[in-house]
């Protein structure tokens, strides 16, 4: 059965998942255009920050070699200039990340909110069928991949897609030639994402589950420890744990595996994508097709083409998880909550002269049964 349940790779309605989640961010629809606003402009600050480099180096530095006493108004114009376009960055970027973390935590108070209430409502036979540990990992494991997905990851990849889609503008702008160099490489790089990233993938939601099995039977068990020694069941009790902490080490040792060789494999790439644009740059310009100050801005443009499209792999995953967590949570909050057919009611009573209960509006600090099919059926 464990096996069954580890094997499912990704939610299983994601479009649905992600439909009722934008529902509870939309309650913050008023923040949401300006944390967008703010992304676009730290994102393409570093973009424009960068294409600086060429009039720096054509249209001062270079001129300057051999001068005695240069004019640096000019240059010292362009550096501030340059500057402003960082700091404001940075200000977007400072400003993106506090609003988002106030729209996260506002989401996941209220989804824990209805979590909580819906779980009071809910029959002994759910609880009978589902461990505790299982019903908790809703709580922690599930809301923080939740957490993360709110809090970091959308912003990330959002910001990753404009950043990555301003570069690849640029570097077409800078050099045609050299830019169908790096789209070579690019495919180089996604097909390296797909394979290690979906293998990462796969295992990290083996791990979500079986980590919410293993702390389930781990709290099972404390709790009921004395039935343990009771009945002698402790050597079962030990095989069944080591059973499901080997399945547990077996899946968390291969979701790091491979996502800790996921940054080394894409690093390299990305310095021989590096490397071969500097050769091919040096022979352009050798041949008077660029000038440095060119070769200088697309090389920056490379290294900052790369780490975004590493960066959305890394996200995308956990994205998938947290997505897979959502859905564990709205199933739980959309279990059906058991209907109250009964006509006994618990009220406020008093004693009479006749040593009989009877029902009052006031608190007492007496409290009786009352069915109201009988008015003088009262049970204390």
């Amino acid at each position: 059965m464990a096996k069954k349940q580890a094997a499912r790779p990704k939610p299983q309605n994601m479009g649905k998942t992600l439909k009722r989640l934008l529902a509870y961010l939309m309650e913050y629809k008023a923040r949401i255009p300006i944390i967008i606003v703010c992304i676009i402009v730290s994102s393409l600050s570093g973009v424009a920050g960068t294409y600086f480099l060429k009039p720096i180096i054509n249209e001062y530095i270079v001129p300057f070699i051999g001068q005695q006493s240069p004019d640096l108004s000019a240059f010292i114009r362009m550096l501030c200039l340059m500057g402003a376009i960082y700091l404001a960055g940075i200000i977007a970027a400072y400003v993106f990340r506090r609003l988002m973390l106030t729209v996260s935590t506002g989401v996941l108070n209220k989804i824990r909110n209805e979590l909580f209430t819906n779980m009071q409502k809910l029959p002994i036979q759910f609880f009978d069928t589902h461990t505790h540990g299982e019903l908790m990992s809703r709580f922690t494991n599930d809301t923080d991949t939740l957490r993360q997905m709110l809090g970091e990851s959308i912003t990330d990849i959002f910001s990753s897609i404009i950043s990555v889609t301003g570069v690849f503008i640029m570097m077409l702008i800078l050099s045609p030639l050299l830019t169908a160099l790096v789209v070579v490489m690019l495919f180089v790089m996604i097909t390296a994402i797909k394979k290690i990233g979906g293998k990462s993938a796969l295992y990290y939601k083996k791990q979500q589950k079986e980590l919410g099995r293993t702390n389930g039977y781990i709290e099972e068990m404390i709790e009921g420890q004395k039935v343990v020694k009771v009945f002698c069941h402790e050597e079962q009790v030990n095989q069944a744990f080591d059973k499901m902490n080997d399945n547990l080490a077996e899946a968390a040792t291969s979701a790091n595996t491979f996502a800790n060789i996921l940054m080394p494999v894409m690093m390299n790439l990305s310095y021989i994508n590096y490397a071969l644009s500097a050769i091919a740059g040096a022979l352009l310009a050798i041949n008077g097709y660029l000038d440095i100050g060119t070769i200088a801005s697309f090389l920056q443009y490379t290294r900052s083409f790369s780490q975004p499209i590493t960066q959305m792999s890394q996200q995308l995953n956990a994205i998938l998880m947290a997505l897979a967590g959502a859905e564990r949570i709205f199933n739980l909050i959309d279990e059906t909550a058991e209907t109250d057919e009964g006509t006994i009611t618990l009220t406020c009573a008093r004693i009479d002269e006749n040593k009989r209960l009877t029902p009052c509006e006031e608190h007492t600090g007496i409290w009786a049964w009352k069915a109201p099919e009988n008015d003088n059926s009262n049970y204390s």
